[in-house]
């Protein structure tokens, strides 16, 4: 266990932590002050979807490394990528699953009526062309990420197939075309969708696969050019953390200054505003990448890192929507609010632990034993 833990990045386990954090508190507003919209509430929200913007870009730079590397060595045949799904679907599908198992008992139990077409859960396509259903709400990241290491690791290795040579170069141009070619669905967005507001702009565009892959692939290019460039990189970090805070604080001030809304400029939101988004993560990489290790809070960030896919998985469809069921917002005290929201954290994080230590990390261990890197 030392071992593996002196192999990981600190400043990823920061990374990581953060992003969880704000999807986490992002979520507590909604036990706390469910039918308010202030702009404070509506600015924490909005730190908790770039929370998940934040995961798909340091998905994205992980993966991209690891297919960098694979390349660095030589592992360019289609066996290899063979090996690359198997290690990554091993990864990701087991604590799905099951948190989509638990999701249907629990409506079960409740008698609640389970969702049609459950079976689209499976393939992950319940949001690929449409929006994500109101079941498991949590679950249109994955569809996201599960086709975004489908679809170009895939081009990827049949080009090396064909081309037998220049891979680094065969990874940044084709990373660049299936960016390209993906803003092709998003033009086609823009001219057909009939948006009313900002949670149908967040419900029929940002959690739909066609239109959100590319978030993924902004970790490619992210990774690659560090590894390209990072003596610049590394020596400019201060510069680059400055400018992706003052890119992402600018736009949510034009945007909460001007009243833009996605119903009145509904281009803003398809061409602009989530590209700004994953360029703000994006340029805090190399700060964090270098960050030195803080001996009081390395067991923090690394507890909540390695618990984060579970916390992101239960947090919210499984746990919170089951709290929320025994109270009325209207008729309980603040108090009694807080300690809705103790039993929402608490409950999170237990049933975290219990995952990832009963269920993810055995899966993991049997990953690397059977499964070659």
């Amino acid at each position: 266990m030392t071992l593996i833990r002196s192999k990981r990045v600190y400043g990823i386990d920061v990374i990581r932590s953060i992003a969880i954090s704000l999807v986490l508190i992002s979520h507590c507003t909604y036990l706390l002050y469910p039918n308010n919209n202030n702009i404070i509430l509506s600015f924490i929200r909005t730190l908790g979807a770039v929370g998940v913007d934040l995961f798909f870009v340091l998905s994205g730079y992980l993966i991209g490394g690891l297919l960098l590397k694979n390349i660095e060595s030589g592992k360019t045949s289609l066996s290899h990528l063979l090996i690359f799904w198997k290690r990554r679907w091993l990864r990701t599908l087991p604590n799905y699953f099951l948190v989509l198992v638990l999701n249907v008992i629990l409506l079960l139990i409740l008698d609640d009526a389970l969702p049609k077409n459950l079976w689209l859960y499976i393939p992950f396509l319940q949001n690929f062309i449409s929006p994500h259903p109101n079941f498991f709400t949590e679950a249109w990241s994955l569809s996201i990420e599960e086709y975004a290491y489908l679809m170009l690791p895939l081009l990827l290795y049949l080009s090396f197939f064909m081309f037998k040579r220049h891979f680094k170069q065969l990874f940044l141009k084709l990373t660049l075309a299936m960016i390209i070619a993906l803003f092709a669905f998003k033009i086609s967005y823009y001219f057909n969708a009939n948006v009313t507001s900002y949670k149908e702009w967040s419900s029929g565009f940002r959690k739909v696969v066609l239109y959100r892959i590319d978030a993924i692939y902004f970790g490619f290019l992210l990774v690659y050019f560090i590894k390209k460039y990072n003596t610049f990189f590394m020596q400019k970090k201060k510069l680059f953390s400055a400018i992706a805070l003052f890119v992402f604080g600018s736009t949510h001030l034009l945007i909460y200054y001007f009243s833009l809304y996605p119903q009145t400029y509904l281009g803003f939101y398809v061409f602009l505003y989530m590209p700004l988004v994953l360029l703000s993560c994006a340029l805090l990489f190399p700060y964090f990448i270098d960050l030195k290790k803080n001996r009081i809070l390395e067991n923090v960030f690394y507890f909540i890192s390695t618990r984060s896919y579970a916390i992101y998985l239960v947090n919210y469809s499984l746990i919170l929507l089951t709290v929320q069921r025994y109270y009325e917002v209207d008729q309980i005290s603040f108090f009694a609010k807080v300690l809705f929201l103790v039993l929402f954290l608490s409950l999170t994080i237990i049933i975290a632990q219990i995952i990832y230590l009963f269920f993810e990390r055995p899966i993991l261990s049997l990953r690397d034993k059977y499964v070659s890197k």
